[in-house]
């Protein structure tokens, strides 16, 4: 029987098996981290034997250029072609970066206020008030981007298969609104891939402003771990088709294929963009570590290689997700007092609580030791208002403690409901 249709009296005895249930899971001392999408040990394992890979001086020479030096501030060329690969876009519209692509992203807008991007009339920072759009759920860090430049974000409820176009595209004929953030493929947290008609559709837009920018996180383009890899739609090539060439700039990074905080990043735009950047980041940087670009270019290969390697990632991935699956379809589904996604790639499982129950679900669980991400943050400004979602991060635990974990959080869901129920 579904939760809402059960008589009080019966109510009322499921919570107190509830409590008794959540006192053991308390009495159990977990300390769990399932609060970041972060790699497990297992997972780094795969990449260790690139840092004993013996590499040559010739090795790092590519088209007459020694990599080992100063120099070539867009990246070794190798690096450049393997991103280029991966995005399916040209080599002169790939700028290869350092270990982040969160660096790249925040150094793309926070030359937006300080010089203005291409088509800017001025400086962001000149201006009395900017927008951006914030589809939510959504990534935590890039709404911190946002606050961190005092921007008004614009929530946009997600779809099944994106953003909701219709506002965006009412939303853009605002000239303060200055851009959107988008994951276009297994979108942090709810693991959507956006149609191919959002994505065109996004191509498309006309925005007021001239300098309206899409930043494009293609931050799991290839990090599949149920079934083979989903090819997608080039976003640069489709804003040319659209007559908006320089109005987006993709980003991704090795940072969940070999090691996070020590991989390669790059974005991809026009090539008008691409030396617009350059001119301004030559005064910044003299060139970004290029042997370890040249490191991971050996590595991986090429774009087979890459996916070939997540795969093994894969291995590793899959059963942990199953698991969480597992206990929701099991423990939860039979209550109808939640629904999630089934994410076919990516690093989250993302969680929609009976509305007003996620801070609660939030709050014993930490009680219980395990910490999740904090309810409220896949939002902009950390408002929720359904207050119901929830990230579900299963990728750094071993598959022991994932099973503890969601054993765990089906009691929270569970209580939190009936206490809502009850009051």
């Amino acid at each position: 029987m579904f939760l809402m249709d059960m008589p009080r009296e019966q109510l009322a005895a499921m919570y107190e098996a509830t409590l008794s249930d959540y006192q053991k899971c308390k009495d159990m001392g977990l300390k769990l981290d399932m609060s970041r999408g972060k790699p497990s040990k297992a997972q780094l394992e795969l990449s260790m034997p690139m840092l004993s890979m013996p590499l040559t001086a010739e090795d790092y020479s590519e088209a007459g250029v020694d990599n080992r030096n100063y120099g070539v501030l867009d990246g070794a060329a190798s690096a450049r072609q393997l991103f280029a690969d991966i995005l399916n876009v040209k080599v002169s519209q790939v700028f290869c970066g350092g270990n982040a692509s969160l660096n790249l992203m925040y150094d793309t807008i926070s030359k937006a206020y300080t010089h203005g991007l291409l088509h800017s009339k001025e400086p962001w920072s000149k201006l009395p008030c900017i927008k951006f759009l914030c589809p939510a759920p959504g990534y935590d860090r890039h709404f911190a981007i946002c606050k961190s430049f005092g921007m008004d974000m614009i929530y946009i409820p997600m779809k099944n298969d994106g953003p909701d176009m219709d506002m965006v595209e009412e939303y853009v004929k605002d000239p303060a609104v200055k851009g959107i953030w988008c994951v276009p493929k297994y979108s942090n947290p709810d693991g959507i891939i956006y149609s191919d008609d959002t994505i065109r559709r996004i191509a498309a837009l006309r925005p007021a402003a001239p300098d309206f920018i899409v930043m494009w996180d293609n931050a799991y383009c290839i990090h599949e771990f149920d079934g083979e890899f989903v090819p997608f739609l080039n976003i640069l090539e489709e804003c040319e088709k659209a007559g908006n060439p320089d109005m987006v700039f993709e980003f991704t990074s090795t940072s969940k294929v070999t090691f996070p905080g020590a991989g390669i990043s790059c974005f991809a735009c026009s090539e008008a963009n691409i030396a617009y950047m350059k001119k301004l980041l030559t005064v910044q940087v003299i060139s970004y570590d290029k042997m370890n670009q040249v490191r991971h270019t050996r590595f991986l290969k090429d774009k087979q290689g890459a996916i070939g390697h997540m795969k093994k990632h894969a291995e590793i991935m899959k059963p942990k997700f199953d698991v969480v699956l597992s206990y929701l379809d099991r423990e939860i589904a039979p209550l109808n007092i939640a629904s999630w996604h089934r994410p076919k790639g990516g690093y989250f499982v993302s969680l929609n609580a009976m509305k007003g129950c996620a801070k609660r679900i939030h709050a014993l669980m930490k009680e219980a030791g395990i910490v999740m991400t904090a309810a409220g943050a896949t939002f902009p400004n950390g408002i929720d208002p359904n207050d119901s979602n929830l990230r579900i991060a299963p990728s750094l635990p071993p598959i022991s403690e994932v099973e503890q974990a969601m054993q765990v959080l089906c009691v929270c869901i569970k209580l939190a409901a009936l206490e809502k129920l009850l009051a």
